[in-house]
């Protein structure tokens, strides 16, 4: 076994998970495979107002009848638990401390509805999120004198039209402009809870992570996270986004939709060696059955 590559599934149980993450768990599973190396399951369930733990039971029996299988996780243990997001928020507690201290963040007093309100808020092509409006920014420095994030939303100050080049394994070279293609992001929640983009870097970094395989639908998330490993002086892992999966009229499987649950597709006879080779399966990959 190749001790050096790590990689990691993450599913976020707001919901029963349906054909496109197990793709995208797939992708990951064959890739630590290939590379000799470990993979792990981490529960991202951070959210209490949406998170269920009939989703996150789900999740595992889902993935592991479908044949998905990894070393570590809540359900088998391992040397970097503990596994469920939940349970880590002294090491995001610890991350919100540097950044504070760093002078990278700051407190906001803004929620995302005022910034899709605000009228000089541009939308960014790649996300359709509104950008944060520069003029919002509070002076440097502000909120260092805070020793905890309180009742604020906090951001990530990004620098002025810098910009974040990586190399996908997939799709090559990437490269995303700040305060063009994204503003100033969100890295804690008033509500005490810390953001996507702070959690899932402390975590890989915490568990060594190696290699992030995740749909493409989150290629900007990985300039926000960028800068996020650069402040906190974490060394960033590979990363290898995978095309999403459609159906027949070529929208994107998402649980807002609705799409058909890996739950009830096994519910209604469907096999896992059936769901693999569907139409649905193949949706954007460089290989098919018939290639």
């Amino acid at each position: 076994m190749n001790r050096n590559y790590r990689g990691r599934i993450a599913p976020t149980p707001t919901g029963y998970l349906h054909l496109g993450h197990a793709r995208t768990f797939w992708i990951a599973m064959e890739r630590a495979a290939e590379a000799g190396g470990e993979l792990l399951y981490r529960e991202e369930d951070l959210d209490p107002q949406r998170c269920r733990p009939e989703y996150a039971q789900s999740a595992i029996e889902d993935l592991q009848w479908f044949g998905c299988k990894w070393q570590e996780g809540p359900d088998c243990g391992g040397s970097f638990g503990p596994y469920r997001q939940s349970e880590r928020s002294t090491l995001f507690l610890e991350a919100w401390k540097k950044l504070k201290d760093g002078g990278f963040i700051y407190p906001c007093e803004k929620s995302r509805r005022d910034v899709a309100r605000a009228s000089e808020a541009p939308h960014a092509e790649d996300e359709r999120e509104p950008l944060y409006p520069e003029h919002w920014r509070p002076p440097p420095g502000t909120g260092q004198n805070l020793n905890e994030p309180g009742a604020y939303n906090w951001r990530f100050r990004v620098p002025d039209h810098r910009s974040l080049k990586f190399d996908d394994l997939r799709l090559g070279p990437c490269a995303f402009e700040s305060l063009r293609d994204f503003g100033d992001f969100l890295v804690w929640r008033k509500d005490g809870v810390p953001s996507y983009e702070l959690a899932v870097v402390v975590d890989d970094a915490a568990m060594q992570i190696t290699e992030v395989v995740r749909g493409e639908d989150l290629l900007i998330s990985t300039a926000r996270q960028l800068l996020l490993y650069e402040a906190l002086q974490y060394p960033a892992p590979n990363f290898y986004h995978a095309p999403l999966v459609v159906d027949q009229t070529g929208q994107r499987l998402a649980k807002r939709h609705r799409s058909l649950s890996l739950r009830e597709l096994r519910e209604a006879g469907q096999s896992p060696e059936s769901l693999r080779a569907s139409e649905e399966w193949w949706s954007g990959l460089d290989e098919s059955p018939e290639a």
